[in-house]
């Protein structure tokens, strides 16, 4: 496997095993809600929120969020990591999903709605003048992409698994969804792009997925256009499960990365 400038050697497919983080004690906090208003979208959306006892100003924001916690353990896993001390303290944002098949789908409505409304919003209750980390799978992982190539000030980096990057060389069999040509026309701007607003990437596919191919083949044009990314090929597939288990040690290396212990995260401004 090839050594990219500035990222690190793809990895090779790891044994599946149970996270030690389901057993872990974990770190106090608590649940709420926030209302986000999106007028782009003409609906509002109410994100749960799981924020630590301890004082901070980091936040992961996270697509498909009741689902990630619900099958994947998601605050568990943030929970735990917190009190064992390998990521910093952060706010937990879960994003419900909505009409997730038309919104994560390359959708401008969804990107302007997210990049101008509900991250702003976010950012001014729990992180002043500061860009959140990014979760997403799938369609969610393609979302969250395509809205940090519209507003990249708001993000400090992006933990994509398993993101439908369709391309007709590698995925003619997913042309019967509705949204087809869309991701596959943004998805090929992207490809073409001879820079980007490049932030630190960590994205995991499983071994048996179809999309591994277009998975790989993103990581090396966002490599290319000074992004810093890792690409993890995991055991499994298109699941909850292999999602689950790439949390430790790849979205733990890329917070470490993005929030170093003991200093605050710091604002990171790039040009599209």
């Amino acid at each position: 496997m090839e050594r990219a400038a500035g990222a690190s050697i793809d990895s090779a497919v790891p044994l599946r095993r149970d996270p030690d983080w389901l057993t872990l004690p974990a770190a106090a906090g608590r649940w709420w809600s926030l209302d986000l208003p999106v007028k782009n979208l003409r609906t509002e959306l109410t994100a749960r929120v799981w924020s630590p006892a301890q004082e901070t100003a980091r936040v992961l924001v996270v697509h498909d969020g009741p689902d990630y916690d619900k099958h994947a353990g998601l605050s568990r896993y943030v929970a735990a990591s917190i009190t064992a001390g390998r990521i910093e303290p952060c706010h937990l944002v879960l994003l419900p999903a909505g009409d997730r098949f038309d919104w994560y789908a390359a959708f401008p409505a969804y990107a302007r709605g997210l990049g101008q409304e509900i991250l702003p919003r976010l950012t001014d209750r729990l992180s002043p003048g500061r860009p959140v980390a990014g979760v997403g799978a799938s369609l969610g992982a393609l979302a969250m992409l395509h809205c940090q190539r519209r507003h990249p000030e708001s993000f400090a980096g992006l933990f994509l698994q398993s993101g439908s990057f369709f391309q007709p060389r590698f995925d003619r069999q997913e042309s019967g969804f509705g949204r087809y040509l869309p991701i596959v026309r943004w998805t090929g701007r992207v490809m073409r792009a001879d820079d980007g607003p490049g932030v630190p990437v960590t994205m995991t596919c499983g071994s048996l997925e179809e999309n591994l191919a277009n998975n790989r083949s993103m990581a090396e044009a966002l490599r290319a256009q000074g992004y810093e990314v890792t690409l993890a090929q995991i055991e499994g597939g298109h699941d909850w499960p292999a999602w689950r288990d790439a949390f430790d040690p790849h979205l733990t290396a890329l917070l470490r990365r993005i929030w170093p212990s003991g200093h605050p995260p710091h604002h990171r401004t790039t040009n599209d």
